[in-house]
């Protein structure tokens, strides 16, 4: 016996924005790096599941947080995979994983379905014009749940992601 009611999909129009950078990609990488922070995902982990109160756990996720007011919370370095096949022909790509805790909260107490889209992925990828750093809007992940409050969270991470990569690509 099947314990399935029903399966419901949801069509979710994505915009992404992409800023492109005259500079090198591991410039790029660093100056994305000296903004966000880089905790022990572990520790932070723990930390986190110790913590008691919502004030708490903003003090824990401040603590993580670089400059941007986000963490790196994975790094996937695909052009690495690339490099297997392709060799040095292969161009460099790296996919960020990155967020803040406290944001994604407020985004899923009105729309739970935001933790699917939170924390964000940036891609920092070589191309023939630059390197392209691609980041899909959460505005755009969120406007088909029509709800005003998690979308009014998800512009202003847009807004502070968006910002993060101009910076970047200066």
């Amino acid at each position: 016996m099947s314990t399935i009611d029903r399966i419901g999909i949801r069509r979710v129009a994505v915009e992404r924005a992409t800023v492109i950078s005259g500079q090198s990609l591991d410039t790029v990488l660093a100056k994305l790096a000296a903004a966000v922070g880089h905790p022990d995902m572990s520790a932070f982990g723990r930390d986190v599941a110790a913590a008691r109160t919502a004030a708490d756990l903003e003090r824990i996720v401040e603590a993580a947080t670089g400059p941007a007011g986000l963490m790196e919370m994975a790094h996937f370095d695909i052009g690495e995979v690339l490099r297997k096949e392709l060799g040095n022909r292969a161009p460099q790509s790296v996919r960020l994983v990155i967020g803040n805790p406290v944001i994604m909260k407020e985004m899923v107490k009105h729309v739970p379905d935001a933790a699917s889209y939170a924390p964000v992925t940036v891609l920092i990828d070589e191309r023939a014009d630059g390197v392209h750093m691609s980041y899909d809007l959460m505005a755009s992940f969120l406007a088909p749940y029509e709800n005003a409050e998690a979308s009014a969270v998800a512009a202003q991470l847009d807004e502070k992601i968006v910002s993060l990569l101009t910076a970047a690509a200066a």
